[in-house]
């Protein structure tokens, strides 16, 4: 009776809702398609939010307005009940290949039919007065027939919006604060609660929809001009892109990483998100499921690295503006984790109605370790911020005042227990990273202190430095392995030990150095691929289980660099480019039973590590003899302080 009443109300009014029940009133893994795997995704952004496109055309991840706003497209994480945008062939057995068009993130998918060839182009313009995403549809060859199916689910796939017909072109669809439009000359309609629609493209033709986004109360933008929006958005990208450096070997992986990463920057703010996605599990099935649309203080720095050695300092610039905004307050409140604008609050939730990546549950949103001590948060935000302080464009004085304060925050807390970099959450340790990261914190505030004339209880820390490094040298080395452990005391490796002589803690000629790369070799891969740590010993809190953390197969590679096994270094550098989508895009993680990308997708971990690696392995020095190659920075390289601190670390 009620959906009678409903259809005989749409019938009167031009409404229709989008589907006719809500999530809710479904079982959670009931009847419908599931997401496509992590590797079939591509990723396209307005340098404020991003959306992921599978190979068959379907939009399965979007968030509005930021990267970290409520999902309208979520059936990545549930079903396409929870929100897409399919726009592919009718036929069903379409030969389909893509690819970015060079240097730019913009996608032209590319089906082939027994009727003929059409390409879809995908992209979002940068921001005006709306977000926007274009999707072209071009005929190549004879006729193909293709179809749309719009499903907008506001608030995480459960919010139906109402859906109005504006004019033959234009409909508008609101929920709440959100307002979506779709702008298009194909005749879309109402069915099953969904906006569908059939049409032939010939070929020359090219057929336009444009989804806009805007709040609900204010005025609908204008239209834009789909074309125009291509032309400039392509220009937009090829222009970064100019400001690289070449790489002759590598380059086209280090240009893609490069954009990948240039598109998780919140313009406005200068933040860098971890990833666009949340709950993309690191093990299929399991509960090792993070939101990681946040900021990480931590990877923050190694993206800074990543873009100084790239010559993206503008990027630097408005990265370390960020920090500091971020961190002002008193310097017992620091956290390891904020928002892209600098908030603060990132209380994690659980959404009951959407079933997660292929049942991997819980889907979660906002992140509980933010509220966490980690220790090498310190000894990263000290490293970025001399490097910053080493570059020319981006030198300065601003901020050496809120320098001193957390480091003499740091003097009191720097001896205790901590989550450490991996977040655990099986209770406080005193990880051996940890306390590395301590030391480096000092050693970089000192050498800032030298070099730049800066007034600092220098004598102190000297002391300090000095102390922490006979600390970490005693309890963190396990002589029966010959090589450093997860913690004081412990027994198992870890891989964030292979950051030792990349920051410059120890050399690489160290024997205990070699002995810790020779047993994390031996004892902590999988297909020769490296794992964080042994998740069988369940330390962590959580269930065992996960992939090959990408990021410290690269840190790998940077220390086989340091050894002189540079043959050694370029084989793994290979496979890990191996392992990138079709499109040049990793995960967090690798699993290499499965054989499949695990964990958010795409991770800027993973991407930093591809280039800061292949700067390692392109330069005739040693990467702990010279931290950049780039012009920029010739002359601070001369510097000795500068060169002993280490390799740019993936």
């Amino acid at each position: 009776m009620q959906l009678t009443r409903l259809k005989e109300f749409v019938s009167r009014t031009g409404l229709w809702r989008a589907q006719a029940r809500a999530p809710f009133d479904r079982p959670a893994q009931g009847g419908c398609a599931t997401p496509s795997d992590i590797k079939d995704y591509a990723l396209i952004g307005d340098c404020e939010t991003t959306a992921l496109v599978s190979k068959d055309g379907s939009i399965d991840w979007l968030c509005w307005p930021r990267f970290d706003g409520e999902a309208c497209f979520a059936a990545l994480l549930g079903t396409p009940d929870n929100g897409r945008w399919l726009l592919g062939p009718v036929d069903r057995d379409a030969q389909t290949t893509r690819a970015y068009r060079k240097n730019t993130l913009v996608l032209e998918t590319t089906h082939k039919t027994p009727d003929g060839v059409v390409s879809v182009i995908d992209f979002m313009p940068q921001r005006g007065k709306s977000s926007d995403i274009v999707r072209l549809v071009v005929g190549k060859r004879g006729q193909v027939a293709m179809r749309t199916e719009l499903v907008l689910r506001f608030d995480y796939g459960s919010v139906v919006p109402w859906v109005q017909r504006l004019d033959k072109k234009t409909l508008s669809a609101i929920a709440g604060p959100h307002r979506a439009m779709l702008r298009t000359p194909v005749n879309v309609r109402g069915q099953d609660m969904k906006t569908v629609g059939e049409f032939v493209v010939s070929a020359g033709q090219t057929i336009p929809f444009v989804l806009s986004y805007s709040p609900s109360f204010v005025r609908a933008p204008a239209p834009i001009d789909p074309q125009q929006a291509l032309a400039t958005t392509q220009t937009f990208w090829r222009n970064w892109c100019k400001k690289a450096p070449v790489i002759k070997q590598y380059g086209e992986a280090v240009t893609r990483s490069l954009i990948t990463l240039k598109a998780l920057i919140y313009h406005p703010t200068g933040g860098i998100v971890a990833a666009p996605t949340t709950s993309l599990p690191e093990q299929l099935g399991g509960p090792r499921n993070w939101d990681y649309r946040y900021c990480w203080l931590r990877d923050t720095t190694f993206t800074l690295q990543a873009l100084m050695n790239s010559g993206y300092y503008e990027e630097a610039k408005a990265w370390r503006d960020w920090l500091l905004r971020a961190l002002a307050g008193a310097p017992e409140q620091v956290q390891i984790m904020y928002g892209i604008a600098g908030e603060r609050r990132l209380n994690e939730w659980q959404v009951p109605w959407l079933p997660g990546y292929e049942g991997a549950r819980p889907v979660r949103i906002g992140n509980a370790a933010a509220s966490q001590l980690q220790l090498d948060i310190y000894g990263e935000l000290m490293d970025a911020v001399h490097q910053a302080r080493s570059t020319k464009a981006l030198a300065s004085k601003a901020g050496w005042a809120l320098q001193i304060a957390l480091m003499s925050h740091l003097e009191e807390i720097w001896g205790e227990p901590d989550e450490g970099i991996w977040e655990t959450r099986g209770g406080r340790q005193k990880f051996t990273y940890s306390k590395v990261m301590a030391w480096v914190a000092f050693d970089r505030s000192i050498k800032s202190a030298e070099r730049f004339g800066f007034e600092g209880p220098i004598d102190r820390w000297r002391k300090l430095r000095a102390q922490i490094h006979d600390e970490v040298c005693e309890n963190a080395f396990n002589t029966k392995l010959g090589a450093f452990v997860d913690r004081y005391g412990g027994t198992a490796l870890d891989a964030s030990t292979l950051l030792i002589a990349l920051t410059g803690f120890l050399p690489a000629s160290d024997p205990r150095v070699r002995g810790t790369v020779e047993a994390i070799e031996r004892d902590l891969t999988a297909d020769g691929f490296v794992l964080r740590y042994d998740t069988r010993k369940g330390s962590d809190g959580l269930p065992e289980g996960e992939g090959a953390f990408l990021a410290c197969s690269f840190w790998l590679a940077d220390n086989l660099v340091l050894l002189g096994r540079h043959r050694d270094a370029k084989k793994l550098y290979e496979r890990l480019l191996s392992l990138c989508n079709d499109v040049g895009l990793l995960a967090e993680e690798y699993d290499p039973h499965a054989k499949r990308l695990v964990g958010n997708f795409p991770q800027a971990f993973s991407h930093i590590a591809i280039v800061n690696t292949a700067h390692n392995l392109m330069r005739k020095a040693k990467p702990a003899e010279q931290r950049c190659e780039h012009k920029a920075l010739d002359e601070q390289d001369q510097d000795p302080a500068v060169r002993k601190e280490g390799a740019s670390a993936g």
